[in-house]
């Protein structure tokens, strides 16, 4: 009888860690607006400052997409410093499809979601911007390499 207690009670410890170490990925709330206006694409340079607001994508007022030139990933610059790999970029969850199939995707961070970022170019991508509570249709052009902060995208616009 002590060894199924002692069995349950270390499961049971086991299942409430795992979902605070590694949470599931998330759905997103209800009432999301879809961004279906024409389509733009932001570029920034490699090697260009990601603090200068002509090297930031302004996408809202609580998420401006950048990369610093120490290489890495994306960041939201509007909510922090630099780049995270388990966060970045704050204030945004990420999906791999299109945005015409939102229900059944599952949104998570940046990274989880694309896996390595070098790897990004070409893959159709939903960002769902938390504190606005809108989706925006993603696709990677470039992705520079080396540590110079240069990426591309075209994303979708508000109505």
């Amino acid at each position: 009888m002590k060894y199924l207690l002692f069995s349950f009670f270390v499961v049971s410890i086991i299942s409430c860690t795992s979902s605070v170490v590694e949470p599931n990925n998330t759905s997103i709330s209800e009432n999301f607006v879809i961004w279906s206006g024409p389509n733009i694409t932001f570029t920034k340079a490699s090697g260009t400052n990601p603090t200068d607001p002509k090297n930031q994508d302004n996408i809202t007022p609580s998420v401006s997409i950048t990369r610093s030139t120490a290489g890495g990933q994306i960041f939201n610059i509007e909510q922090e410093d630099a780049a995270s790999k388990e966060v970045s970029p704050r204030g945004t969850k990420w999906a791999v499809g299109n945005i015409s199939d939102i229900p059944n995707l599952s949104f998570t961070t940046f990274r989880k979601a694309v896996g390595s970022p070098k790897d990004v170019v070409g893959k159709n991508l939903v960002m769902y911007i938390e504190e606005e509570n809108v989706c925006v249709s993603v696709v990677f052009k470039t992705w520079n390499q080396n540590k110079n902060g240069g990426f591309s995208y075209e994303r979708s616009t508000e109505n």
